[in-house]
This record gives C-alpha cells, sequence and structure tokens, in this order.
C-alpha cells in the first residue's frame, strides 16, 4: 500500500520530527508562490537595468548570446558568463546544504537568508553606482552575477529543501500543468492526472505569481529607477522573516 503524502514516513522526510514535518508542509503551502513573484521581479529588473540579461530565466540568455553570435549583434559577456556562474552557485548551495547538515525548514531558512543578502547585494550597488545609466558596464556586469547567485540560491532551495513543491523557475512547465490543470477541472469525465492534480493547481498559483512580480517590478523601475530593486529584496526578507 503506497504510503500517504505528507506522512514523516516518506524518503525526503525521514527522521524528521512531527512538528518539523507540519512546518515544512506549511512552508510548501505559502513559500513557492512568494518566491515565484521574487522571480518575476527579479527577472524583469535585471532585464531592463542590467543591460536585457535574464537573471531568473537564465538559459534565455543562450537564445540572446546565439541571436548576437548568428547576426553579429554586440556580444555581452555576462551573458555568456551568466550560466557558469549559475551552475557553480547552484554547486555551493548544494556544498553548502551537505557541509550544515541541515534539512527541511532549517535549510529552507539558511538559503532563503543568502538569497536576501545577495539582492541586497545588488539593490546597493545599483542605487550606490547608477547601475541603470551604464547597463552594460563592468559594475553592471558584477551585479548580474551576484543576481543570478541569488536566484540560484532560490532555485536549489526548492530542490534541496523543498522536494515536493512546484518549480519557481521552468514556466513553462508551470504554464503546461496550469492549462492540464484547468483542463481536468472543466471535464465532467474523470481528471486525467487526479494523482497530481493538487500540485498542477499549484502550477497555476505560481504562473500567476510570476506574472504578478513581472507586473510589479515594471512598475517600480518606472517609479524608483534603480531602487526598484528594493521590492524583491524587502519580500526576500519576509520570506527569511515569516514563520
Amino acid at each position: 500500500m503506497p504510503m500517504l503524502a505528507g506522512t514523516p514516513d516518506t524518503p525526503d522526510r525521514a527522521g524528521l520530527s512531527p512538528g518539523d514535518t507540519i512546518e515544512l508542509s506549511r512552508l510548501e503551502e505559502w513559500l513557492p508562490p512568494l518566491l515565484s513573484v521574487i522571480a518575476g521581479m527579479v527577472d524583469l529588473t535585471g532585464f531592463f537595468t542590467l543591460g536585457n540579461i535574464f537573471t531568473a530565466h537564465i538559459t534565455g540568455n543562450l537564445v540572446v548570446a546565439a541571436a548576437a553570435a548568428v547576426h553579429g549583434g554586440p556580444w555581452n559577456l555576462a551573458q555568456a558568463l551568466a550560466i557558469p556562474m549559475f551552475v557553480l552557485a547552484v554547486a555551493a548551495a548544494g556544498l553548502l546544504a551537505r557541509a550544515s547538515g541541515l534539512r527541511g525548514v532549517a535549510l529552507a531558512r539558511l538559503l532563503l537568508s543568502i538569497q536576501f543578502l545577495l539582492l541586497a547585494s545588488v539593490l546597493l550597488f545599483s542605487v550606490a553606482t547608477k547601475i541603470s545609466a551604464s547597463p552594460h558596464g563592468l559594475v553592471a556586469g558584477i551585479a548580474v552575477m551576484i543576481a543570478v547567485c541569488a536566484m540560484a540560491f532560490q532555485y536549489a532551495l526548492m530542490r534541496l529543501a523543498l522536494p515536493r513543491a512546484v518549480s519557481t523557475a521552468v514556466m513553462t512547465g508551470n504554464l503546461t500543468n496550469a492549462v492540464l490543470s484547468l483542463v481536468d477541472m472543466l471535464s465532467r469525465r474523470q481528471p486525467s492526472m487526479a494523482v497530481d492534480r493538487q500540485r498542477l493547481n499549484g502550477s497555476l498559483r505560481l504562473l500567476a505569481g510570476f506574472l504578478v512580480g513581472c507586473l510589479v517590478a515594471a512598475a517600480a523601475i518606472s517609479m524608483l529607477g534603480d531602487w526598484a530593486w528594493s521590492v524583491p529584496t524587502a519580500l526576500a526578507a519576509l520570506a527569511v522573516a515569516v514563520r
């Protein structure tokens, strides 16, 4: 007989106390939507203030870099470095998780704290140097790398601390899941993916959160300029503080 989801006997929660298991379940409920909002903000703010580079959806930089290479457009070194930097940051998060020995909520708090510090660093860089005035400069490139590292820690968090939660990174996959969820909810027949229905519904919330993050970031850039980084930084602080 298969084990029920959410019980402490499942492999990813073995060894956790009942209290830790309950707290982890609550974290899996409210944290991913908040992180999806942060991802949308970071992606759009980075794109418009740091030289048209995707700081959250890293693989999008491959498309832009390839297009520039084929058509002979201006080459942005930060775009080329974003992907290896992301890989190194994810590896660092994994090594840190292993060295700390933390799991579940405690590990999530640690990685969230690091993400906050990294986003706060981007904010300080942006405000102190008026970075949007020279989005292709060296300082902007450094800010890109820091922002990429912040998102790498967010995505590593989802894999290491909240493996059951829907990813806040793969928005194409979340859109697919959301559409399938809507089809199932509107169908009079038995849902085609009944076991994963809750997970599919969660994808819709994350997709909406990412869109809201993009819209808020666009407004923040218009009104706050380089201070727009203060909004995702504040939400990252909230993610650390809320229990």
